[in-house]
């Protein structure tokens, strides 16, 4: 019955993008839950024994993805300029990198891009200004900034003083109209829980229309991956189910989303 759903519903799944994850801190890659940075311990995982970065982006490509999502909490946090290691990772694997690390200016955001890095990410964990957004898709091109809608719970993250709206609808509509070409929906809390995504704030996002949406944290197992395929969402983060192998490169195949 589980393989027949797959089945019938791979048509669906086709569109949807699964973006595996790695999480930088200290130059290592870590286990990330629920946001709770001092707690991130070295990763364990099926995929590989490795937590040097090149090495897990290499494991991830050699089981045939072809995007990587790469949040450097070393920049996020203490703003490091040291993009050696991605220029590196883009060189040595071909793979498209999304890049999360810590962009609040202009100069930083050519720097990631001339580094490799196909699109950069704009968080609202470290965005002080709005209309940073809007200048950054004009001078850098839409299709090369995707924003980053940082949750925890229903808690937009966003650094004190933020000239904006904090409701997460609000600020979408304005991605939107900024002309951003795709927005993460990054709920922290759930990420590495396997709690599920909240869906219910997830169809209000969709029914914006008018920009792609991406979601990270709390997927469980292949089953979810097929139900955001039918809401219409365009590509999910997944980090902790494909270590664990809850998620698998077989069942990713037999659902066409690989």
């Amino acid at each position: 019955m589980f393989f027949y759903l797959l089945r019938i519903n791979s048509h669906l799944a086709e569109n949807l993008k699964v973006i595996p994850v790695i999480d930088i801190l200290n130059g290592k890659v870590v286990y990330a839950i629920k946001g709770k940075r001092s707690e991130y311990k070295p990763l364990q995982s099926i995929l590989t024994d490795a937590t040097e970065p090149l090495l897990v982006a290499k494991a991830f490509k050699n089981l045939g993805f072809t995007e990587l999502y790469i949040a450097d909490l070393d920049a996020i946090i203490d703003c490091s300029s040291n993009f050696a290691p991605l220029k590196q990772i883009a060189d040595e694997t071909g793979l498209e990198l999304i890049v999360d690390a810590g962009i609040t200016s202009l100069e930083r955001a050519k720097t990631l891009l001339d580094n490799g890095v196909s699109r950069v990410i704009i968080g609202t964990e470290t965005l002080q200004d709005k209309s940073f957004v809007a200048e950054a898709v004009k001078t850098l091109g839409g299709e090369r900034v995707v924003v980053s809608l940082d949750l925890k719970g229903m808690k937009v993250l966003v650094k004190l003083g933020f000239s904006g709206c904090v409701d997460p609808l609000c600020l979408l509509r304005d991605f939107k109209a900024a002309g951003v070409s795709g927005v993460i929906v990054l709920d922290l809390s759930r990420v590495g829980s396997g709690e599920g995504v909240n869906v219910d704030f997830l169809r209000k996002a969709l029914a914006l229309r008018g920009t792609d949406i991406y979601v990270g944290g709390g997927v469980r197992d292949i089953s979810d991956l097929i139900e955001l395929a039918k809401f219409g969402v365009s590509g999910v983060l997944v980090a902790t189910a494909l270590h664990t192998g809850k998620i698998t490169v077989e069942q990713l195949k037999d659902a066409k989303l690989l």
